[in-house]
């Protein structure tokens, strides 16, 4: 762990600052929910911190390409790892969300 922080305070950073891309919309516990930390009174939902690595399940919006998108949230999410490495799944894309009007 990085300077004795908590997997739980690290997953609940990690989800804030991947919560606030602008092409996410939701956390993803993926399609088995392995994609969670345990945390006091449930679970952070999304993020799975393990000794190495994180790994962060997100539903992001249409539009942009899915491999920009992750490279971004890597590097975003790089400085709160505490040195583990990052690993971004695109677990669902959705359109028509975030106030852009689709066609018609």
């Amino acid at each position: 762990m990085d300077s004795g922080e908590t997997p739980e305070s690290i997953a609940r950073r990690v989800a804030d600052a991947a919560l606030g891309h602008p092409d996410v919309v939701e956390l993803s516990a993926g399609g088995f929910s392995t994609l969670a930390t345990p945390a006091p009174g449930g679970r952070v939902r999304g993020v799975a911190v393990r000794r190495a690595e994180i790994e962060v399940g997100v539903v992001v919006r249409y539009g942009r390409a899915l491999p920009e998108i992750a490279a971004e949230l890597r590097r975003e999410l790089a400085p709160i790892a505490g040195g583990r490495a990052v690993h971004v799944s695109v677990e669902d894309v959705v359109a028509g969300l975030g106030g852009i009007p689709s066609g018609g």
